[in-house]
């Protein structure tokens, strides 16, 4: 994708192409990582990633970088408007908003985004085949170009996979499990995935979800074929940054503003 995104580029004054937008104002920036967390959100229920009062995604505010937007507790996720979401900082006080926030939400998020700087958005829920696959405690075979996506890229986190995460601790032992990578199966419990956009730690965890799916399929089946490292290493190189991420959301996007318009109330 990378080959494609520089050919496209060279023909601007050609071909309409999506790029990540701009912004004059902080405000302004604001209100788009609100818009697009209460869309990643929507997907998220439309795909049946929902369960219960779990599950979560989260936006760094672009002013107060210690802060960052969460979908409330026990809301669910095909019905969040931007008006819904709450800030939150990294004591886990609601600064603004009238809903609590998800206890496991605060610590989980909150070590990730101190952790990590370069994190804008994170991602995580009980999602059916993240959770099945997570009990296997391994990692994603490279067995299709999807997963390849995430080759040398993800990690396995296996401390504290069967507890609620509620302590500070728990979060922090997630987030140095997290490392570098864009994702974690964290086992026991699902996958966490982070990108430099609401849309691009959304897409991410979409994928890693039916990469989950694809393997334990093919397991059942029989045993698979791997790709060999340097064709998986390539293909990640290629699929696998933060503006294929952000780009591969799109059509997600466009599709939940068509049918979930009140979502920007």
């Amino acid at each position: 994708m990378t080959d494609v995104v520089n050919r496209f580029t060279e023909n601007q004054t050609k071909l309409e192409f999506n790029v990540p937008p701009t912004f004059s104002t902080i405000e302004a920036e604001r209100q788009h990582r609100k818009e697009r967390l209460a869309g990643a959100l929507r997907v998220f229920g439309k795909l049946g990633f929902s369960e219960g009062v779990a599950g979560h995604i989260t936006a760094r505010d672009p002013e107060l970088l210690d802060h960052f937007w969460v979908n409330p507790f026990g809301m669910n996720f095909r019905h969040i408007r931007v008006s819904d979401l709450i800030l939150v900082n990294h004591e886990g006080q609601v600064v603004e908003g009238k809903r609590p926030v998800n206890r496991a939400a605060f610590v989980i998020h909150a070590a990730v985004h101190a952790a990590r700087p370069d994190v804008i958005a994170a991602a995580h829920a009980h999602s059916v085949y993240g959770k099945a696959f997570s009990s296997l405690g391994r990692k994603l075979d490279p067995i299709t170009q999807d997963a390849c996506i995430f080759f040398e890229d993800h990690a396995l986190v296996t401390d504290g996979g069967g507890r609620i995460v509620l302590d500070e601790e728990s979060g922090r032992i997630l987030a140095k499990g997290l490392g570098d990578k864009k994702a974690a199966i964290h086992q026991n419990h699902g996958l966490f995935t982070v990108g430099q956009s609401v849309d691009e730690a959304a897409w991410w965890f979409i994928t890693m979800e039916r990469t989950c799916q694809a393997q334990l399929l093919a397991e059942a089946a029989g045993t698979p074929i791997l790709a060999n490292a340097d064709d998986a290493r390539y293909t990640c190189e290629q699929t696998g940054y933060p503006l294929a991420g952000w780009f591969s959301f799109q059509p997600l996007w466009d599709d939940i503003v068509k049918t979930d318009p009140e979502l920007f109330d």
